[in-house]
């Protein structure tokens, strides 16, 4: 479990492909990772498979690659890292499994006077999950979304995030990881399943 607020943004050292999968390695300011631990890599929880100082390396199955931008990666490409939540810890963001739903296509980028907005647009499969003033993780950022219309949403970056991460130097095009905020996903989900039940009971 996250929070979408990234405490690093690193470049990939190198990339490894092979039957089917791929390993990508950095490195990051911490020294106390273990192999094993969970870390969310652009949003996605992946598992650290080779731990070496403050040098890591992670296995990205076919599934996660089909689902998320991380087999786009290049080497020299920024990325978002945050360790897993500690049960003691501050929840400053939202809930964020690192499960990635799809990937939403950025559009457009505007300078406002103290923000930076940028225009996505969602799967179709996602679009009931985007809620006005709802919470979206992209690339791992928790965000709230500022507009909705049709397939399109916007999210506003404050200063701060657009300091700590690496949002506002993504190109045009491209397709940053998107998780839907759990709630917004087990609403519409049980909603949905209620109506299935309801039309089964009357077509008996």
């Amino acid at each position: 479990m996250f929070t979408g607020i990234i405490e690093q943004t690193v470049c990939i050292q190198t990339i490894g492909d092979g039957d089917g999968m791929r390993r990508l390695k950095l490195a990051t300011p911490w020294n106390d990772l273990r192999l094993g631990e969970s870390i969310a890599v652009n949003g996605c929880c992946l598992t650290v498979a080779r731990q070496s100082g403050t040098e890591i390396e992670f296995d990205v199955v076919a599934q996660t690659i089909s689902l998320t931008n991380l087999g786009r990666l290049k080497v020299g490409d920024e990325v978002h890292l945050e360790r897993s939540l500690q049960a003691n810890g501050r929840i400053d963001g939202h809930f964020v499994q690192g499960h990635i739903d799809g990937v939403a296509e950025l559009l457009a980028r505007s300078d406002r006077k103290g923000e930076t907005r940028l225009t996505l647009r969602t799967p179709a499969a996602l679009v009931k999950y985007i809620v006005p003033q709802g919470s979206v993780a992209l690339d791992g950022v928790s965000l709230t979304i500022a507009g909705v219309k049709d397939d399109q949403f916007e999210v506003a970056l404050i200063p701060t995030t657009l300091d700590r991460t690496a949002l506002a130097r993504r190109p045009i095009g491209w397709p940053m990881n998107l998780e839907a905020d759990i709630l917004a996903k087990t609403i519409v989900f049980w909603l949905e399943r209620g109506q299935k039940l309801g039309q089964s009971e009357q077509g008996r």
